[in-house]
């Protein structure tokens, strides 16, 4: 496991970082394979843990403290908030209201006195930004978090972030989150330069594009039971509902040949793509099992040469995406409202 500075602070983390995401889910698992996936993760090498209070309502960040337990101090520990959860409609967002009640939330679930990355999970269009880093800022100097980050923000918010807090003297982002993989690379362009050039860490989440890269989705057979594309969401479309399916198992079925030409799995082809990019910090990895991660973990010092990414660029070029992909975004100036006069 290889290890790097996050962004201009002087923490270490490792090159890979666990993401928890899929640990927590009630009925589904029992807690105890969290903990174990958890533990065997930090016996490898990695010091970086992710989640987010949305994950299961709670769920997850409370299996993530229980594996903790007595190994806190071994690990930087990022979480989220944004999402909505509970019905009340201000019990989410990024106003002073919420954050000052989300993160003792947090804190509580994950037994800790502090977390060491509190994220905004999505871009809040509807809450000053100022007001949302003199919030945090508030949080920093209590010792309840240490540093702040983003998560999916468009390139010209992450500017205003750093102007806004330049302007009023508050903390600045630290990290950055986008979604990022062969099949996502459209935040080559702006996103992932803008970070370089403000210096701040970056932490892709997807890098398996939901699974797809690891070839699990194949036309001619039935999704996995169970598996993220199996079923149709209102995140995204199942499989077989997908209009953009037969484009991306040509992707998959070339992309497949490469690997093999260089002699590795899909799996390790897409997390090393990742990884080669000089923006990167960590890439965020998301086993639902113990047997998952192991394979992950053995991509933590995959190299690609400049042959093998020049074949990935004939399959997707630089910056941009396949068919389907979906940042979140929602920028409301593209809206009819935004984009007509009210004459």
């Amino acid at each position: 496991m290889r290890y790097r500075k996050l962004g201009r602070t002087g923490v270490e983390v490792s090159t890979q970082c666990l993401g928890a995401m899929m640990f927590g889910e009630q009925g589904k698992a029992d807690d105890a394979d969290g903990v174990r996936a958890i533990h065997r993760a930090l016996d490898a090498g990695i010091n970086f843990l992710d989640t987010a209070d949305y994950y299961f309502l709670g769920g997850s960040e409370e299996v993530v403290g229980k594996a903790l337990k007595g190994r806190r101090d071994d690990v930087v520990l990022a979480t989220k908030f944004f999402n909505p959860m509970r019905e009340d409609r201000n019990a989410r967002g990024a106003s002073r209201r919420w954050i000052v009640r989300a993160v003792e939330d947090s804190l509580r679930r994950l037994g800790t006195d502090h977390i060491d990355l509190y994220q905004t999970h999505r871009h809040d269009w509807g809450t000053d930004l100022e007001e949302t880093l003199g919030a945090l800022t508030d949080l920093v100097r209590q010792g309840k978090i240490l540093y702040l980050g983003s998560s999916s923000y468009p390139a010209e918010w992450i500017v205003e972030a750093q102007w806004a807090a330049r302007r009023r003297g508050t903390e600045r982002y630290v990290c950055e989150q986008p979604q990022y993989s062969i099949f996502a690379r459209s935040v080559e362009q702006a996103v992932l330069p803008t970070c370089l050039r403000h210096d701040m860490g970056v932490i892709p989440w997807s890098p398996l594009a939901g699974g797809w890269l690891t070839g699990k989705y194949r036309r001619d057979a039935q999704a996995p039971a169970g598996s993220r594309y199996a079923t149709t969401t209102s995140w995204h479309p199942s499989v077989d509902e997908d209009p953009a399916r037969e484009v991306r198992f040509d992707a998959v079925e070339r992309l497949t040949k490469i690997a093999e030409e260089a002699g590795l799995s899909l799996t390790h082809l897409a997390l090393a793509f990742v990884a080669e990019h000089p923006a990167i910090t960590s890439t965020i990895i998301g086993p639902k099992t113990v047997e998952q991660l192991d394979d992950l973990l053995a991509a933590a010092d995959v190299r690609l040469d400049a042959a093998t990414l020049d074949a990935i660029d004939e399959v997707v070029p630089p910056g941009t995406d396949i068919a389907g992909v979906q940042h979140y975004v929602r920028e409301p100036s593209l809206r009819p409202e935004g984009r007509r006069s009210s004459r």
